[in-house]
């Protein structure tokens, strides 16, 4: 089935998002495959992350070390990562009719700083439309299987990473009720954006994840493709 062709004008832009452990960035790195498989141009990246400064700014914001960090200066951050990414990354490949796929972008932050800071969406939102023009993704596929599973996911991934020298672990040292507000504001999210969320809150195994996430892009991408616009 041919559902994506050269002649679209603009790439298409899709976020991946969830808790931790909700094996997000595992069915990103499928889905790149999948794509690249059938010859189609896929530019992949990180939030925070991705870019030198993003980089600079993720090793600062996910280290366990770092303490005392002010609700606001954190969201702020996050959102000055974003900035240079859409603008080295996201916005040159789309514009070069890429597909993007990005591990996380405003819905985290929303989640994370609104819901499980406490910020609320409205400041996430102003924030989201005054830094990044208000650039949106056009598919957001949010794994939210249940909380006790993504909590104990994240629990050994975050035992492997320090077992080989990587510290990410700032965020796991918060506690259960600041998760289950990032659950409840992802639901929120998912509900107010249907056209652009789609919720897979199953616990399912690796591979009908996967399935799953191909079938929705493959319609996407086709309905896009074959749009008369």
């Amino acid at each position: 089935m041919q559902w994506y062709t050269p002649a679209m004008p603009r790439g298409f832009f899709i976020t991946f998002e969830g808790l931790d452990g909700s094996g997000k960035s595992t069915q990103l790195r499928l889905l790149a495959r999948t794509l690249q498989a059938q010859g189609r141009a896929v530019t992949t990246t990180r939030q925070p992350g991705g870019t030198e400064l993003g980089d600079q700014i993720r090793a600062v914001l996910l280290h366990s070390a770092t303490q005392n960090v002010a609700p606001l200066a954190e969201m702020a951050l996050m959102f000055a990562d974003r900035a240079q990414s859409i603008h080295e990354i996201i916005q040159p490949a789309l514009a070069e009719g890429k597909i993007v796929l990005c591990d996380r972008f405003t819905d985290s932050t929303e989640a994370y700083q609104g819901g499980g800071r406490n910020l609320g969406s409205e400041p996430v939102l102003a924030l989201h439309r005054a830094v990044c023009d208000d650039l949106w993704p056009d598919l957001t596929i949010l794994l939210l299987p249940s909380l006790e599973t993504s909590l104990a996911r994240a629990r050994r991934r975050n035992g492997r990473q320090m077992a080989q020298g990587t510290d990410e672990n700032r965020f796991e040292a918060e506690g259960r009720a600041f998760y289950e507000r990032v659950f409840l504001k992802y639901q929120e999210i998912a509900a107010r954006e249907r056209l652009r969320v789609v919720a897979i809150e199953e616990d399912a195994s690796v591979d009908a994840i996967e399935k799953r996430i191909v079938e929705i892009v493959e319609e996407r991408l086709e309905r896009v493709a074959t749009s008369p616009d």
